[in-house]
């Protein structure tokens, strides 16, 4: 597709005399713009739901979310990734993010690397795809042919493919089994795709993977029951969490915290179900890890 015929290259006719505004109206003016993304997501609400029951479906069977991307779609891929692991205490490898060009196109463009169909599908082979696994190619034109070259791969593998693009029609959507296309229209600055279209992006990413996690009983009520303490502000995080879910107080959330080896659920279960660190253990293992299920 010619890239001037995209709706995220042409020309936005609210934008057209930036250089002229001052500050404030050109900060009004973006803002205006930027909540516009929001609406355009929700659209798309049926599709997200259909990739997010196949995330929770591939988790499940012991699969892996994978994202992949060139610049700021890559990068967008990637830093949702890496989040899972301190918010849901997952294994890093169970939701991954691969970006044209590797982890040095976090900072620094990789010249060509996105124009490489071959390349999308070695990254691919190098994480040993499988057919139990999601790829999520994401790119905002929707042309990118790293990501093509890696749904082309992941197809041939039998892994599930979806896609996330900010034009309709998108040329990746024909190499996905679930396409979603968030068409946010013309960005605010001719063509700088890291703007609505990257927000858009962002929006679904955050449903997917949080949609996923609490489908999989990452999540009790609205509270991250499985976070990752790692520091001492997590810790505290940690022991209030457990506060709002119980209703105990400090002092007990913080022994309970300490008798679950620092396990936010584990510890939650032992208070609602009065029962010992083994018992509670077991009934999360029967409950396939949702507390709400312990309960019941």
């Amino acid at each position: 597709m010619d890239l001037g015929k995209l709706a995220t290259e042409t020309r936005n006719e609210q934008t057209m005399e930036l250089d002229k505004l001052s500050t404030a109206e050109f900060l009004q003016v973006m803002n205006r713009e930027d909540q516009t993304v929001a609406k355009a997501v929700s659209l798309e609400i049926p599709q997200i739901t259909k990739v997010v029951d196949a995330i929770i479906q591939s988790f499940n069977q012991e699969g892996r979310l994978i994202y992949m991307g060139a610049g700021t779609s890559g990068r967008l891929g990637v830093l949702d990734a890496a989040e899972c692991v301190p918010t849901f205490s997952v294994d890093p490898s169970m939701v991954q993010g691969l970006i044209a060009g590797g982890m040095k196109a976090m900072t620094v463009a990789v010249e060509g690397a996105e124009d490489s169909k071959e390349l999308g599908a070695q990254d691919l082979k190098a994480i040993d795809l499988t057919e139990r696994d999601v790829v999520v190619g994401i790119a905002a034109s929707g042309r990118t042919p790293y990501v093509i070259g890696g749904l082309e791969y992941a197809d041939q593998i039998g892994a599930m493919t979806a896609t996330i693009s900010c034009n309709k029609d998108a040329e990746i959507s024909a190499f996905a089994k679930l396409p979603i296309e968030v068409e946010v229209g013309p960005e605010i600055l001719t063509g700088s795709t890291r703007l609505k279209s990257g927000t858009a992006q962002k929006l679904v990413l955050n449903m997917l993977s949080t949609g996923a996690m609490v489908g999989i009983g990452k999540v009790y009520q609205n509270l991250m029951v499985d976070v990752k303490p790692s520091n001492k502000k997590l810790e505290e995080r940690a022991k209030r969490i457990i506060m709002e879910a119980t209703e105990c107080s400090y002092d007990v959330a913080s022994e309970m915290f300490e008798a679950a080896n620092h396990q936010v659920k584990l510890a939650i279960v032992m208070i609602l179900t009065d029962s010992s660190k083994e018992e509670a253990s077991e009934k999360l293992t029967t409950a396939k890890g949702f507390i709400r299920k312990t309960i019941a």
